[in-house]
């Protein structure tokens, strides 16, 4: 048996393994590499690998960094099954022919810029279609149930709690009479996330690929982070400004409104009280078509929900309702929350703030000091989000500079990641003690971190896989680089070049403000200090871009 690792390697994005075993080779996930452009880049690149060779593939969940390149697969000619829980085939059917629609606008843009610089237009990594299509090809599986692939090959998906129909994957393939386990987490959730249950505790395992996103943290407590929520939410709402949440459309979206209409049943005291009734006197938008559909989706999968969250329903109170909560749908409902005064609460995609709607309201409110950005999920260097959180003061949305005096606020523990104390305890679980973990889906410096607890504490050897290893899962544990990252340097200088346009781009904005304001009027100091300030940060990326060739 061997696997190789073609993905979420020392990253978050891209899950990607190549399996080979008793004749077969299948792949576990297939997603897109999310983040800085130099990441994304690689969506486009060629799989390392025969797509006509693959017999069939595992998906762990429908999160886009796991899923988001399968369509891809079926463009190229895949047409075996892709075996998953039918909570993940229900989103990922709302989910991937939204990231196809992405594709379309995003080289669309590309293609009228390479248009006008004489330049073959490029086709769309694959289209909303191409996504529907895709569609045809999953093949729903129930949670604990063994499913025989091949009498050499036989599968179980497990409740990861990390997200609706989230599945930690156990593996079993039988070689020359010798039976290898190996499982693969996907990620793997916290204990206590709203509406899921908690993680599968997984008995033994031969060999185990886990996700490492927090190992270096721990989280907040529950009744903590609903505290902070409340506190932010109310001091931002009493001096009239806005909350904007961005928010991945699919799980981080329920849980903010399950968290919200589970405030009424938490603390009694006065000021808290309080606080509620502050929150409650706004409306709250969910600004994202994906989104509330993804919502419609939890509510006709409620079945999966924890046994708490059932408890609430059958009391009558529906965890994803509440007063004041309202869902735009149009462009035209979306573009009307930014011309209103009043304050409110806007949860929009992406969690990230990549794409959609969030642009626009972050560039209607980062400017005003009394207005809140709050984060409530991960993010990955390079996007938007994640310069946001470390501190930009200046950014550029849709062409425009915008200035960043709104509050902006992280709270880590809504993260569907479990924190580096529940990964260690799934460890620990185990009564059969893997012979070698794979530590994946993570940054280097939580795998590392985390690679030292585990070594402390229960000595299984842990190795960090660098992109294109393969490992035959014998005795000796044998590693080969069998596909080299040679498309690592491609994307880098490719990511260089791309830079490099862009900084020309605005230094040609620059010029015709400097020529249309600056020489033709009396400049204020203020505007002065602004122009100045963003010639240095474009300086800095200059450093930075040669630092980095």
């Amino acid at each position: 048996m061997k696997i190789t690792f073609l993905g979420a390697t020392k990253t978050v994005t891209g899950s990607n393994f190549l399996v080979e075993g008793a004749g077969k080779k299948f792949l576990v996930d297939c997603g897109m590499y999310q983040g800085s452009s130099k990441d994304e880049m690689k969506n486009s690149e060629p799989f390392p690998f025969d797509v006509k060779d693959i017999d069939f593939m595992l998906l762990t969940h429908a999160h886009i960094d796991h899923s988001g390149r399968i369509p891809k697969l079926y463009v190229e000619g895949y047409r075996n099954p892709v075996i998953t829980t039918k909570a993940t085939r229900d989103l990922c059917s709302i989910m991937l022919p939204d990231s196809g629609h992405i594709q379309e606008q995003e080289i669309e843009w590309r293609n009228k810029k390479r248009m006008r610089e004489g330049k073959e237009a490029l086709p769309p990594l694959y289209t909303a279609e191409d996504a529907i299509h895709t569609m045809e090809i999953f093949k729903p599986v129930n949670y604990d149930e063994i499913v025989e692939i091949d009498p050499n090959i036989q599968v179980r998906f497990n409740d990861a709690g990390h997200m609706l129909g989230s599945a930690i994957i156990e593996v079993w393939v039988t070689e020359n009479g010798k039976q290898t386990k190996a499982v693969f987490t996907g990620d793997l959730g916290n204990n206590d996330i709203p509406l899921l249950s908690s993680p599968t505790m997984i008995e033994t395992a031969d060999y185990l690929v886990m996700e490492s996103t927090y190992g270096s943290r721990l989280h907040m407590r529950n009744d903590d982070k609903a505290s902070l929520f409340l506190d932010i939410v109310s001091e931002t709402l009493d001096k009239g400004g806005t909350v904007v949440i961005p928010s991945f459309a699919v799980g981080r979206t329920q849980e903010i409104l399950y968290e919200i209409n589970n405030l009424k049943d938490e603390h009694q005291d006065e000021e808290f009280k309080k606080k509620y009734q502050t929150l409650m006197r706004v409306p709250v938008y969910v600004d994202s078509p994906l989104a509330i559909s993804a919502t419609e989706i939890f509510k006709e999968n409620a079945n999966l929900f924890d046994e708490e969250t059932q408890a609430i329903i059958q009391r009558g109170d529906n965890p994803l309702e509440f007063p004041g909560l309202q869902f735009t749908r149009t462009a035209d409902e979306s573009k009307a929350l930014n011309e209103q005064k009043e304050s409110s609460i806007i949860i929009s995609a992406s969690g990230m703030c990549e794409v959609g709607r969030i642009k626009h309201h972050l560039k209607h409110h980062l400017w005003d000091p009394n207005s809140t950005i709050l984060f409530v999920g991960y993010q990955a260097p390079g996007t938007l989000g994640r310069r946001l959180v470390d501190g930009e003061k200046m950014v550029r949305i849709f062409g425009e500079e915008i200035a960043v005096n709104a509050r902006i606020e992280y709270i880590e523990g809504y993260s569907g990641h479990a924190d580096q104390e529940w990964l260690l305890n799934f460890v620990y679980s185990f009564i059969t003690k893997p012979k070698h973990i794979f530590l994946v889906h993570g940054e280097i410096e939580s795998q590392e971190v985390l690679k030292e607890k585990i070594l402390e504490n229960v000595n299984i050897p842990v190795t960090i896989p660098d992109y294109g290893q393969t490992y035959t899962l014998d005795e000796n544990l044998t590693m080969e680089q069998t596909v080299e990252p040679v498309c690592e340097q491609i994307v880098a200088r490719r990511d260089i070049l791309e830079k490099m346009k862009t900084l020309k781009e605005e230094l040609e904005d620059m010029e015709t403000i400097i020529k249309e304001e600056y020489l033709s009027s009396n400049p204020t100091d203020s505007s002065m200090n602004l122009l100045k300030l963003r010639l240095n940060e474009i300086e800095d990326q200059i450093v930075k871009i040669v630092e980095k060739s």
